[in-house]
């Protein structure tokens, strides 16, 4: 079968898959700063002595892991204003959806790296009198975040391309504007390409950074990163934040 391509659909609407792309890392950029924010404090929850605090972070993680992303896409879309009675725009519904999926999931990755911190090193901080946050400020965190750098990348690859998604709740992202283009044109074929091609240009170089950093991390055999920064930064705190 003969396929007569015209990619003059492409070139003609380019505008308003840039405008869709636009729209699709808008709403990446607000999950991933948000989810890795929240990340923190539902991570610590998981690990909390509390058992109630540990239960409840436990139980929020299990349910975004394992449903699908369509469904709680929906039950934020369509089910929580029934419950609410609040009505709540699709790129609001979108942000919150995927940040409470994303977040989930960092908090996991975040609580593997605590664990992997040194113990001496936390116990150096107890010896400063530096409180929990500080503990968290200046051991944890810095060095949990420089391990786990690859695969929050990862999660956050995952996360760009899960935004076409929310085109089912037409959210004008790039995945919503190429279904459109399609259906006035009947050109799926060009349309849908270009699309791909578009999502593709951006998670690639991400992708290969993230397989860039895997290799170093191997290459260090196991070694932690950037485990003289938070000695520093010990110091730092003994004298400037610590009475």
């Amino acid at each position: 079968m003969n396929y007569n391509f015209d990619w003059a659909v492409v070139t003609s609407n380019f505008d308003r898959l840039m405008g869709g792309l636009l729209v699709t890392v808008e709403i990446s950029l607000i999950t991933i700063v948000l989810s890795m924010i929240l990340a923190v404090p539902v991570a610590v929850a998981r690990m909390s002595p509390i058992t109630v605090l540990r239960w409840l972070a436990q139980i929020y993680i299990e349910i975004f892991r394992c449903t699908p992303m369509l469904v709680q896409l929906f039950w934020i879309f369509y089910a929580l204003p029934a419950l609410t009675g609040v009505t709540l725009p699709g790129f609001t519904s979108a942000v919150i959806a995927l940040t409470a999926n994303l977040t989930a999931f960092m908090a996991e990755a975040y609580r593997s790296g605590f664990q992997a911190v040194p113990v001496e090193q936390i116990e150096a901080g107890q010896m400063l009198r530096l409180t929990s946050f500080q503990r968290l400020r200046y051991i944890i965190l810095p060095q949990a975040l420089r391990q786990q750098v690859p695969v929050i990348l990862s999660l956050n690859i995952s996360m760009f391309k899960d935004t076409a998604l929310v085109s089912t709740i037409a959210v004008a992202d790039l995945m919503f504007v190429a279904n459109t283009i399609s259906a006035q044109s009947y050109r799926a074929l060009e349309v849908f390409t270009v699309a791909a091609a578009i999502y593709f240009v951006v998670a690639f170089p991400a992708s290969l950074i993230t397989n860039h950093l895997e290799r170093r991390m191997q290459q260090s055999g196991q070694r932690v990163p950037g485990r003289r920064k938070p000695i520093r930064a010990l110091v730092a705190a003994s004298k400037g934040e610590v009475n």
